[in-house]
């Protein structure tokens, strides 16, 4: 079976700093802004690609009645070309944001790479990761 990634869903707790970091430090397209702030839809987005959004659950969704998820998400790789990856490395230290490990090369779905770990504003681990093809890394 071969299928493409759709979504993650993040629970948040703070919309306003992770829409803000995903966004301005990330630099990932947001979705569904003004619906979400306006009170027409439940929840906002970040776009990865055309086909892949990561969904940011505010509270009101997981809070009460409804289930928050397990603790069992480790964290998630952001695949990158390696200026873009470089850049994002620049924004992170310029926005005072730590890197928890790396640069280091590590194996992910398309072979080796090279891939540094951060987290998000409400400590989600993040990888970001470039792959040399040049160097023959699949």
């Amino acid at each position: 079976m071969q299928c493409q990634f759709d979504h993650i869903v993040l629970n948040i707790e703070d919309d306003a700093k992770m829409l803000a970091f995903y966004s301005q430090v990330l630099m990932l397209e947001p979705e569904r802004i003004d619906e979400y702030f306006a009170g027409d839809v439940p929840f906002p987005s970040v776009r990865l690609n055309p086909v892949t959004v990561i969904d940011l659950f505010p509270k009101a969704l997981w809070e009460g009645g409804q289930q928050k998820g397990q603790a069992n998400l480790n964290h998630f790789c952001l695949t990158l070309d390696k200026d873009d990856w470089q850049a994002l490395l620049e924004r992170l230290e310029a926005n005072s944001v730590p890197i928890e490990e790396g640069p280091v090369i590590r194996w992910g779905a398309q072979g080796s790479g090279t891939s540094f770990y951060f987290r998000d504003p409400e400590a989600n681990l993040i990888e970001a990761r470039y792959y040399d093809r040049s160097a023959g890394s699949s």
